[in-house]
């Protein structure tokens, strides 16, 4: 048996909805990057000082795996989940309660396998709570303001890492279970006042027999056919490249400390700050940029000149090793980040296959958002074996020139893709004919 989800008609009013998503996803984003870019590293300088950035790239890769398959199960749970709560409620709170859980379980860990195990764990369930969080947007949202929304959406990251490393930073001297605690109860606070905020329906469940269903339909229920709906692999394969490119933040403090030889002060304090000029030159462009986006109805345009922007920026970071110039990095990459942010999510949202399967499928999509922050700091020691820290960066400048290229199959704003396309194509008047 198969199930065919029907949502009853909920909407939660625009303003509402979007300090309800900002505020819970937020909350829930301070608590998952600031481990990942800071206070997982220094759990590995403490428990295997000797070679931190190689364990730091083993747990990193086991979380990638995770964070990999979380936001996809995550959202077709959500989308088949039949309580009166709400679908999307449910799993905004319990996603984050058991990756919380997690943390404090790695805060208080002393061996290796005991970390790995525990943020795997973690990644799984807030990349299931991401997913809730996303499918809001097609759920709720007109298409007319995803633009503006996504704009909103794309600033929650980096003010959340700014938020986690302010925190971190006035809380130095703190025992490091100390600082792992706060994060989890401000991950899990946020998204449970978030959801009596958000308003959300009951499923109607309606079963149906799939005992025939072919191989190929039950697998397209998993990943939209890339042959009826190619937009949506090259949107991901586009995100997925770019992320891979902006994902050098998440190494930020080991490169400072192994490349620049700060010491565990001088790292957070810098990292802080490059992650607040980052907040606020993805402010600029970010809300700017879908509202833009929103009324010149195209997207793609401001896609390119996206990723040219932190393609430049990443590759003062390959050849000008010094901080002034980090900062100058940070700037451009930021300009750019935050218009892509802010577009692409809308983009996204605009392509899906089936609105009744959007949170799995921006699940999916989320993969490539998630992923590439695992998997940098993953193939970090070998990139950095090969050619050392210009190679790293030069590497993930020639991620973000590819993202450009998967860019060009995507459908303009009023173009027809999937079906739609494929029938305006065997149409004869569609030829000329």
């Amino acid at each position: 048996m198969d199930g065919t989800m029907n949502s009853e008609p909920v909407a939660t009013p625009f303003k509402r909805l979007t300090f309800g998503i900002i505020f819970g996803y937020a909350c829930m984003m301070i608590a998952l990057i600031t481990p990942a870019i800071l206070l997982l590293t220094f759990k590995m300088i403490e428990i295997s000082p000797n070679d931190y950035t190689s364990t730091f790239g083993l747990v990193a890769g086991i979380g990638a795996f995770f964070a990999m398959i979380g936001n996809p199960i995550g959202g077709a749970v959500s989308d088949r989940t039949n309580v009166a709560f709400g679908r999307r409620r449910t799993w905004i709170i319990a996603g984050p309660i058991v990756g919380c859980a997690c943390l404090l379980w790695i805060g208080m860990a002393t061996e290796l396998w005991q970390v790995a195990t525990a943020w795997a764990i973690a990644q799984f369930f807030f990349n299931c709570g991401m997913a809730a969080y996303h499918a809001l947007i097609p759920d709720q949202v007109p298409v007319e303001k995803q633009g503006t929304l996504s704009g909103i959406l794309g600033l929650v990251t980096p003010i959340a890492i700014v938020i986690g490393m302010a925190l971190m930073t006035f809380m130095t001297d703190a025992a490091p279970i100390t600082k792992w605690a706060a994060l989890s109860i401000i991950g899990i606070i946020g998204p449970i006042i978030s959801a009596f905020i958000i308003k959300d329906g009951k499923n109607t469940v309606a079963r149906v027999n799939s005992t025939h269903i072919p191989l190929v339909k039950r697998f397209s229920a998993i990943y939209p056919s890339p042959r009826r709906y190619p937009e949506f692999t090259w949107a991901f394969i586009s995100k997925f490249l770019l992320m891979m490119g902006f994902s050098s933040s998440v190494y930020l403090s080991v490169m400072l400390m192994n490349r620049m030889g700060y010491s565990e002060a001088e790292a957070t304090s810098g990292v802080a700050t490059l992650q607040m000029i980052s907040l606020a030159a993805m402010a600029l462009t970010s809300v700017i940029g879908g509202t833009l986006s929103d009324k010149a109805k195209k997207q793609k345009s401001f896609l390119y000149g996206s990723a040219f922007i932190m393609l430049i920026g990443t590759l003062i970071f390959a050849f000008m090793p010094n901080y002034s110039a980090f900062i100058i990095a940070t700037v451009i990459i930021g300009l750019g980040a935050g218009c892509f942010t802010a577009v692409d999510t809308a983009l996204v949202a605009r392509i899906l296959p089936r609105k009744e399967d959007s949170a799995k499928d921006f699940g999916l999509m989320n993969v490539a958002n998630a992923l590439p922050q695992s998997i940098v700091p993953a193939i970090a020691p070998l990139l950095l074996a090969i050619g050392g820290w210009s190679f790293f960066y030069i590497t993930l400048a020639a991620c973000l020139l590819a993202s450009i290229l998967a860019t060009k199959p995507l459908p303009e704003i009023g173009e027809p893709f999937g079906p739609k396309k494929q029938h305006a194509s065997a149409d004869p008047k569609s030829k000329g004919i």
